[in-house]
C-alpha cells in the first residue's frame, strides 16, 4: 500500500495586500475651516541651504590633531528640502483613500494544489470560528487615532480624523474621531467604542468579501502657524549632481506621504509578541522587524515568527494560540511572497 507523501510548503506562494492605501497629500489651512472644502492650499516642498557645524562622531585614533581640529572647525554646508505651513495657517490636512480588498487569506499564486487546499481550509476555519472582527477593530483604531500622521502627530495641539465610507462616489457613512484621545500603546476604546465598532465592522465586511469598501480618510493636525511639517523622505541611493542632503516626496507640486508608510502605520497592531511591554505595538512583519531599533521581536529561534507558526499550523496540525492565529492572518492580509523555493 502506497504511503501518502507528507504535505510540503508550496515553492510559489504569494499574497496581495488587502489594505491598499493611496499616497497621502498634505494641505494647509485654519483649524476653524475643517468643515469647509475651500481654504486649503497644497503644502509645497522647497529647498533651503543651511550652514551648520560638524557634529558627527569622528575617528580620532592615530589622527593628526591639527588636521582633526581643522576638520571640525569648518562649517557643514547642506542643501535640504523642507515643507512648512504658511505663516497664516495653523493646521495640517492629510488626505488619502483606503481600499479594503476581499478574500483575505487567499493566495493569488500557489503551485501546490494540496497545500492550497489545506491553506484555504485553515483560513476558512479561522474566519468561521474567529472572524476578522479583532483585526478590523485594530485597523480602525489606527485610522481613528491618526497614527498614520507619524511625526506630524507629535506635539500637535489637536488632532481630528474624519473617515468616510464611499459608495458610488458619495459618503454613505462618516465617523469623526479625536485622535489624541486614542492611545498609541493599546486598543482599549473607552468612549469611542461605538463608532470604532461601526468602522471596524465595515472593514471586516470588506476583508470577508461581504461588501466593497473604499474609505476616504482626512486628518487635521493643529500644529501652529508656520510650523514645519513632515512628508515622506525619499531614499536616494545615488545623489548624482543634486547634492541635497534630504529629498522630500511630492506628488506634482504637493508634499506627500508614501502609501507604504501609511500601510505600515495601519498594520501596527501586533501586541502579541514577547516584547510588547517594552516596545508596544509593532507593525505586522514576518519576523517582527523594527528597523529603527535594529531588532526583531519574532526571532525564528523562539518559534513565534510567521513561518514557524504557519508551518506548524498547516504542515503539523499544531493549532497556534489565538493571539498567534491573529498574527498569522494579519501577515497574510499584509501580503508578500512566502514560498519555500529554497528547499528543493
Amino acid at each position: 500500500m502506497a504511503t501518502q507523501n507528507p504535505l510540503k510548503t508550496a515553492s510559489v506562494l504569494a499574497f496581495e495586500r488587502k489594505l491598499d492605501p493611496s499616497d497621502a497629500l498634505l494641505f494647509s489651512g485654519s483649524w476653524n475651516d475643517r468643515d469647509s472644502a475651500t481654504g486649503w492650499a497644497p503644502v509645497p516642498v522647497r529647498e533651503k541651504s543651511v550652514r551648520g557645524t560638524i557634529s558627527n562622531r569622528l575617528k580620532t585614533k592615530d589622527q593628526d590633531p591639527v588636521k582633526l581640529d581643522a576638520s571640525i572647525e569648518n562649517p557643514n554646508l547642506q542643501t535640504v528640502e523642507v515643507a512648512a505651513l504658511p505663516a497664516a495657517s495653523d493646521t495640517l490636512k492629510v488626505c488619502f483613500t483606503l481600499r479594503v480588498l476581499s478574500v483575505a487569506g487567499t493566495p493569488n499564486a500557489c503551485n501546490n494544489a494540496d497545500y492550497l487546499a489545506k491553506l484555504l481550509a485553515t483560513v476558512r476555519g479561522y474566519v468561521d470560528s474567529v472572524g476578522f472582527g479583532e483585526l478590523a477593530s485594530r485597523y480602525a483604531w489606527n485610522l481613528a487615532n491618526g497614527r498614520f500622521l507619524w511625526r506630524n502627530r507629535v506635539g500637535a495641539e489637536q488632532v481630528e480624523v474624519l473617515v468616510q465610507h464611499m459608495v458610488n462616489g458619495l459618503a454613505q457613512k462618516s465617523w469623526t474621531f479625536d485622535g489624541l484621545a486614542l492611545s498609541l500603546r493599546n486598543f482599549e476604546a473607552g468612549a469611542s467604542a461605538a463608532p470604532l465598532k461601526e468602522l471596524g465592522d465595515v472593514i471586516a465586511a470588506g476583508l470577508g468579501g461581504q461588501s466593497h469598501v473604499l474609505l476616504q480618510v482626512t486628518a487635521f493636525a493643529r500644529l501652529g502657524a508656520g510650523q514645519e511639517v513632515y512628508p515622506s523622505q525619499e531614499l536616494i541611493l545615488d545623489k548624482g549632481s543634486s547634492g541635497k542632503s534630504k529629498t522630500l516626496y511630492k506628488v506634482g507640486d504637493v508634499a506627500g506621504m508614501h502609501s507604504q508608510k501609511l500601510g505600515n502605520a495601519l498594520r501596527t497592531i501586533d501586541t502579541w509578541h514577547r516584547e510588547v511591554d517594552v516596545v508596544g505595538p509593532i507593525a505586522v512583519e514576518p519576523y517582527g522587524s523594527i528597523t529603527t531599533l535594529g531588532k526583531a521581536c519574532r526571532r525564528p529561534g523562539d518559534k513565534e515568527d510567521f513561518y514557524s507558526l504557519l508551518d506548524n499550523w498547516l504542515l503539523k496540525d499544531r493549532v497556534p494560540e489565538l493571539k498567534h492565529q491573529h498574527f498569522v492572518m494579519a501577515t497574510l492580509i499584509r501580503g508578500g511572497v512566502f514560498g519555500d523555493a529554497g528547499k528543493d
